[in-house]
């Protein structure tokens, strides 16, 4: 399929209902308002396509940006490419779940997760601290920093009153993954989660919700799922 094609087969899916939904999360024209169901039906034509994912992230238009996130390949994509894309990743399911899960899926997720979360913009610290959490989803403990992913969780106990609204978010989100996926730091996840409590983030009217960090971390543990890795960081 091409791009032109693509964009007219989002068309065909929009729908007025879903384009209002995510217009109250952050959504901006242009856009056709397409269920992520729908965006999996164009991806089981194209599957995992590089150059495609580029052109269709470069359209601006929404369905088509969060598509590519679902489209990349992660054994192709630079990380000059991810920049330009997290740059361009203007509110949080761009930021927060299309950009990062493919950085994270690539060799280079840690390193560019740390970056990024060291940006006084918001999205791109956001996107930094979900890396770090879906990067340590998918890779063995034993390919991972520990020490690091330790030492974040304490930054994130330190920082995350005073944090972004959206970073406080996913700072959460972090804690909440490292108590899930690294069994080494199960304790240490509970402790910091204990301490910064309830998070409170802007949800801009939604009916989101913010995740008690210490009952999803609890669940995890009762159901006997720690440790217990994703094949992909994408869903």
């Amino acid at each position: 399929m091409t791009t032109k094609e693509i964009l007219a087969e989002l068309e065909s899916f929009g729908s007025e209902q879903t384009k209002k939904t995510y217009a109250t999360l952050g959504a901006k024209e242009p856009y056709f308002g397409v269920k992520v169901q729908d965006l999996k039906k164009i991806l089981k034509k194209t599957k995992k396509n590089h150059q495609l994912s580029l052109e269709l992230y470069a359209t601006g238009n929404y369905d088509a940006m969060y598509l590519a996130g679902l489209m990349a390949d992660e054994t192709q994509i630079t990380q000059d490419q991810l920049e330009e894309w997290i740059s361009q990743a203007y509110f949080s399911y761009l930021s927060e779940y299309a950009v990062p899960w493919v950085a994270a899926e690539t060799e280079f997720g840690f390193e560019l997760g740390l970056k990024w979360i060291q940006s006084d913009i918001e999205t791109t610290a956001a996107a930094g601290w979900g890396t770090l959490a879906y990067y340590a989803g998918v890779n063995k403990d034993e390919d991972l920093n520990i020490e690091k992913y330790a030492e974040l969780l304490d930054t994130v106990e330190k920082e995350i009153n005073t944090a972004q609204n959206r970073v406080r978010y996913v700072m959460n989100g972090y804690v909440i993954a490292i108590g899930s996926y690294i069994e080494a730091l199960t304790e240490k996840s509970k402790e910091v989660a204990q301490n910064i409590g309830k998070v409170s983030v802007d949800v801009g009217g939604t009916a989101c919700k913010v995740p008690l960090a210490t009952d999803y971390i609890n669940k995890v543990v009762a159901k006997g799922r720690v440790g217990k890795k994703r094949k992909t960081a994408r869903c």
